[in-house]
């Protein structure tokens, strides 16, 4: 282990009590929170909604060790439960699929439960503005889990482009390529690819959605830069889908930055290539989330070098959030638990009434809102054959 923030002392005097809604049986993205969540010994999952059959809630809950009392089939009958509790659950996590994430949220919110929200926020901008209203009035903790982020190799690109190592932006290019739905699977249930597919669950967009939302996110954490106006061409190309399943699209940044997102489900032989690259006046830099433990940064004129983690080139940024020395790999999982350990910090400080010890760049309710925005953006563009549509200013 590296001597870095990673195994020093938690910043709370104890684990934090977590619930989850959603995750149940056969929910990939519940077991990838519990991991994420237990991963820095940050949290104690003590309670979930993980059903609302009653039979499968609690064989659910006795699997994770819950006590029965706590396996509840109502996220409502939860969040009321759990606040009542002199030991109730500190922060909730939602991974249910997208058209549950506004009633559930904001049943916690008001109840006083901290939030650890998947991706996107909601479905529509009408909810999402409400969220953030009521993020601000409950000053309580929001964190959307746009795990990328939380990539070491990633903060190290956003240090470097806000330290000026590229120059001036020019050109930001963000793809992200799956081929998991290059068929109808949906049709034969397979569960995941049932709602994501389904516009009353699902939301306006399916791949733009599903994934574009996280490219979208990662080019403009990593700039610094909002885009203001993009120009997009949607399709569906399995017969009878009725979301997209794959999205190009022009992108408009602030200072004049131009750029590129790609988006697509439908790639035969992709697995999950998300990619980013930025181009300056003075050099360039490339990452590739299947390779994630490095970034390949070329300055004007010079040669190609590639910065590892937790290597000699990486910066603070990268290296005190590196759990594993130079060459053990970090990847999926480490991003989704430093999310959850930003979170930590932040929810700690906020129950102990203390100044949190960093303020890390977490995904907030606001960037959940960009999100949306950038969602519907793209459909309407696309209805109006590509049309330029602008983006509201953050």
């Amino acid at each position: 282990m590296s001597q870095n923030s990673a195994s020093s002392a938690p910043a709370s005097r104890r684990r934090l009590r977590l619930g989850m809604v959603g995750g149940g049986p056969g929910a990939f993205i519940g077991a990838v929170h519990r991991i994420a969540a237990r991963l820095d010994d940050r949290y104690e999952l003590v309670a979930g909604a993980l059903s609302s059959d009653p039979e499968r809630a609690r064989a659910a809950g006795a699997e994770l060790f819950l006590a029965p009392d706590r396996c509840y089939t109502d996220f409502r009958a939860m969040a009321a439960a759990e606040a009542a509790r002199p030991d109730g659950i500190d922060v909730v996590a939602i991974v249910t699929p997208n058209h549950l994430h506004y009633p559930m949220a904001t049943a916690f919110l008001e109840a006083g439960i901290h939030v650890i929200c998947d991706k996107p926020l909601v479905n529509t901008v009408e909810e999402a503005e409400a969220l953030v209203a009521l993020v601000r009035e409950t000053g309580l903790v929001f964190v959307l889990t746009h795990n990328y982020s939380g990539y070491p190799m990633i903060r190290q690109a956003r240090a470097m482009v806000a330290a000026g190592a590229l120059g001036a932006l020019r050109v930001i290019q963000a793809e992200y390529a799956q081929d998991w739905l290059a068929t109808a699977v949906e049709q034969s249930g397979q569960k995941q690819a049932v709602w994501r597919t389904d516009p009353t669950r699902g939301g306006v967009a399916g791949s733009i959605g599903d994934i574009g939302t996280h490219a979208f996110h990662l080019a403009e954490f990593v700039s610094g830069l909002r885009c203001t106006a993009l120009a997009a061409d949607l399709q569906s190309f399995v017969p009878g889908r009725r979301l997209d399943d794959n999205a190009h699209i022009l992108m408009r940044y602030e200072s004049g930055v131009r750029g590129t997102l790609w988006a697509s489900q439908v790639c035969t032989g992709t697995t999950n290539g998300l990619r980013l690259r930025l181009f300056g006046e003075a050099g360039g830099l490339d990452w590739h989330q299947e390779q994630p433990n490095e970034l390949r940064f070329t300055p004007l004129g010079g040669p190609t070098r590639i910065i590892q983690r937790a290597g000699p080139e990486s910066l603070p940024e990268a290296t005190d959030i590196s759990r594993l020395p130079a060459g053990h790999p970090e990847g999926y999982l480490e991003g989704f638990a430093q999310i959850y350990r930003d979170a930590a910090d932040r929810i700690a400080a906020a129950l102990e009434g203390r100044q949190a010890p960093t303020e890390a760049p977490l995904p907030t309710v606001e960037d959940g809102l960009r999100g949306v925005h950038f969602i519907h953006g793209v459909v309407e563009s696309s209805r109006r054959d590509a049309a330029w549509v602008s983006l509201p200013a953050p």
